[in-house]
């Protein structure tokens, strides 16, 4: 990572449909898979699925914000899960799906505040933002076979039924396979 990059840690269920909507983004360098927010010092896939180890699935974004901002970062995470639901994302079902933002700055938190604050403020949900806002702890790179999941395995099911739901395709349509 270069001087001028920054970092956003998101979690919003699965990583590997995170990795593939916001990797999409003008200005995003890498979106890396992992665990954070738990207990447990190097989970893996198995403990973080279990889900004894306190951890959410999330990924690290690194972006050029010269070429696109954190407010965008956030609009487009806002905009492929929903925030609404409690340690859940459509069928997958546990603290480790829960919908959580990792601040590195101040500024990050200022951010995310106040994009909650807009969202909430303008109804868009039925139901009141549940996603949580906290301070980066440490991140612990998910294992090799998760990088780049939804490229090597678009057609397998679970992937291909998430990636065309009308909140994906808007994210980031460049990426829809032909």
């Amino acid at each position: 990572m270069d001087k001028k990059s920054k970092i956003a840690t998101l979690g919003g269920g699965c990583f590997w449909c995170l990795e593939a909507a916001l990797g999409e983004l003008a200005g995003v360098d890498q979106v890396l898979p992992g665990y954070s927010g738990g207990h447990q010092e190097n989970p893996d896939y198995d403990a973080v699925c279990g889900g004894n180890t306190g951890h959410a699935e999330v990924v690290r974004v690194s972006f050029d914000p010269g070429r696109i901002s954190y407010r965008d970062i956030l609009m487009a995470f806002f905009a492929i899960h929903d925030p609404t639901t409690l340690n859940r994302q459509g069928n997958d079902v546990g603290s480790q799906y829960r919908s959580v933002i990792f601040y590195h700055s101040p500024e990050q938190k200022a951010e995310a505040e106040e994009m909650i604050a807009e969202l909430a403020a303008e109804g868009f949900w039925e139901q009141p933002i549940v996603t949580e806002i906290l301070a980066a702890p440490v991140f612990y790179p998910a294992e090799d076979y998760h990088r780049d999941y939804y490229k090597l395995h678009s057609q397998q099911p679970y992937i291909a039924r998430l990636w065309w739901h009308p909140r994906w395709s808007s994210c980031a349509p460049n990426s829809q396979p032909n």
